[in-house]
């Protein structure tokens, strides 16, 4: 039986309401998407190192625990005192985001994802916050060890990362300062405060020092293809020579007074 003009017109006006409906369901569906999306997604991209948790919101805004572990099979876990809020805007080509914490952060970090072939460019905006280091106990081996307490104060200039398939480079600079700190290895108190420092490039430069402290540390590295290799030395002041001795075996190899910190 041979279709109408007017019945394939109706025909045709259907099949694109339907599609609107699709269009429709699946866009409301992704912009009202659960939290527990992003849960899962956090959980399998960091391998289980980074956990969120009762999440409430959806992927869009949100706030949720923020667990650190040891990963799959670990009984080490330490959480974030707080909560951490999330908010993401997609926009065209860039995906926006700005993340705070209830405990260190008094603006929001905010990042901007963008495609760039062969692979993409995040943007870092200026950012200060203050940590506490115990959290990084969750981590596992060799922080469950170390147990460190202080703060560790975050500050990074505006920054660029670019990736492509098989390497990546960085524009800007980032500081970690470690303050005070002190671990239950030693009854030192506190054994120093101390300054990470990355320093960007086609070859992004690591630099570690001493800012105080009978606990004298100090090294340097670069990522070279994607590998950070590291070299650095830990020692005791003297005087604390005594003290810190255990700690030093456990830092790094021992080689005489100092200890020998190798990455990479």
């Amino acid at each position: 039986m041979q279709r109408t003009p007017s019945s394939n017109s109706t025909a045709a006006a259907w099949t694109w309401a339907a599609c609107g409906l699709l269009v429709g369901a699946v866009l409301a569906t992704l912009w009202w998407a659960p939290a527990a999306w992003l849960v899962r997604t956090v959980a399998a991209t960091t391998q289980g190192k980074v956990l969120l948790t009762d999440a409430t919101g959806t992927v869009w805004s949100g706030s949720a625990g923020l667990t650190l572990t040891g990963g799959a099979g670990s009984r080490d876990a330490a959480r974030l005192p707080g909560r951490v809020h999330w908010s993401l805007a997609p926009g065209w080509g860039t995906l926006r985001l700005k993340l705070g914490a209830d405990c260190c952060t008094t603006d929001p970090l905010e990042l901007a994802l963008a495609p760039a072939w062969p692979g993409w460019t995040l943007h870092i905006a200026r950012h200060q916050s203050r940590w506490p280091a115990s959290v990084l106990a969750g981590l596992g081996t060799p922080w469950n060890t170390l147990q460190l307490q202080g703060n560790l104060v975050l500050d990074t200039s505006a920054m660029v990362l670019t990736t492509t398939f098989d390497r990546w480079t960085l524009q800007g600079s980032v500081q970690l300062d470690a303050q005070e700190m002190q671990s239950r290895l030693s009854g030192l108190r506190p054994l120093g405060s101390y300054r990470l420092g990355v320093t960007g490039g086609d070859q992004p430069a690591l630099t570690l020092s001493t800012q105080r402290g009978a606990l004298q540390l100090q090294g340097q590295g670069r990522w070279t293809a994607g590998r950070l290799r590291f070299e650095g030395e830990a020692s005791a002041t003297p005087e604390h020579a005594q003290e810190l001795s255990n700690l030093l075996n456990i830092i790094g190899r021992r080689d005489g007074a100092r200890s020998v910190i190798t990455l990479g």
